[in-house]
């Protein structure tokens, strides 16, 4: 009988260790499995870094998307649409999971994007819309409002009404029409007549300064003339700087209402300084950080426009191929009035930074 019972025990204790020994098996291949399972690759497509805002959008992408388990691959087009084009190439070559575009000109990616699509890729548009290419999302801030907070602001500068210059940004970019139609919808019986607009290819801002120039040779302005623009509609902050620079060697700065927009360090200085009246806040860390969580989602192939969708998208956009998930973020106007509450309570600058040339 104890020799049974011995037996017995030991076929228990035996029986323990090989199901001890299959389970530390399987923990182990779960642990590698889990070790060698890829991580989401995202592709980041910039137009360039000319643009002040762009490194932060980067900068708070980029962290997101690692937070949420992603790589991120960032390459800079410099400019260059033939660039991009390569990159993106190089992005469906690279089996990337997502490919995230700031276009440069969102009418001459279309058979890019085509192709990454066709390849399994997700695409996103990223600030500005690719045409005609059914991306999976665009996502942005609503422009065409933005261009309604910089007439809304030149009429309550100029209230009563004045001939102003526009200098848009670049032609190939489709935000650039929607600021404009939204401007000319506020502008609409204001009194405000634009006598002088240009564009500024690739958004560079030294073609705002020859603009402000040639629009004052034309219209007569300047410090030896008789006339001048009561005020000038600049299609970001990087522009209004040349273009204040161009005004303030006719020695005009100050006197002329100037309205942009990306709320740039710079163009607040300018704002507490009194040489631009108004700058469109568009808080590019919420735009960052919402477009890296829905990235990766669609990358995980989740239905970012389901009911069930943690971050949900309900809208859409035309890009002339079709209706596209389209996630928008409203801007906010910001003068000198509100400087303080909007943009430094939010910490998007510091008070220390914007007061430094005001005493």
């Amino acid at each position: 009988m104890k020799r049974l019972t011995r037996m017995l025990l030991s076929a228990v204790l035996l029986a323990g260790i090989l199901l001890t020994g299959c389970g530390g098996k399987n923990g182990e291949e779960e642990l590698i499995s889990e070790r060698e399972s890829p991580k989401i690759q995202i592709g980041l497509s910039f137009d360039s870094f000319v643009i002040e805002r762009w490194m932060r959008d980067r900068d708070v992408f980029v962290s997101t998307a690692r937070s949420l388990g992603a790589d991120v691959n960032v390459q800079n087009a410099n400019g260059s649409v033939e660039e991009q084009i390569f990159q993106i190439e190089y992005f469906i070559k690279k089996k990337m999971d997502a490919i995230v575009i700031i276009a440069i000109d969102g009418e001459a990616l279309t058979d890019v994007v085509k192709k990454a699509k066709d390849a399994g890729i997700r695409v996103i548009s990223y600030d500005r819309l690719i045409m005609n290419a059914g991306t999976d999302l665009y996502i942005s801030f609503d422009n065409e409002k933005v261009g309604m907070l910089m007439g809304e602001a030149l009429k309550a500068a100029l209230p009563q009404g004045g001939d102003i210059f526009a200098i848009y940004g670049s032609q190939s970019d489709h935000n650039t029409q929607l600021v404009q139609q939204g401007m000319n919808q506020a502008l609409q019986g204001s009194g405000i007549q634009i006598v002088y607009s240009a564009y500024c290819d690739n958004w560079l801002a030294e073609l705002a300064f020859d603009a402000v120039n040639q629009g004052l040779e034309e219209y007569g302005g300047g410090s030896d003339g008789t006339r001048e623009p009561a005020g000038v509609m600049c299609g970001n902050d990087d522009l209004a700087s040349q273009a204040i620079r161009a005004l303030s060697e006719q020695r005009l700065a100050g006197r002329v209402a100037v309205v942009a927009q990306d709320a740039d360090l710079s163009a607040c200085q300018r704002i507490v300084e009194g040489t631009q009246e108004m700058t469109a806040y568009k808080p590019v860390d919420e735009l960052a950080q919402k477009a890296a969580a829905l990235s990766v989602a669609l990358a995980k192939g989740e239905d970012i426009t389901d009911e069930g969708a943690q971050l949900r998208v309900t809208d859409t956009m035309n890009d002339g191929s079709g209706e596209i998930p389209y996630y928008s973020i409203e801007p906010v106007a910001v003068t000198v009035e509100n400087l303080d509450k909007v943009i430094i309570d939010s910490g998007f600058h510091l008070r220390e930074d914007i007061y430094l040339n005001v005493k």
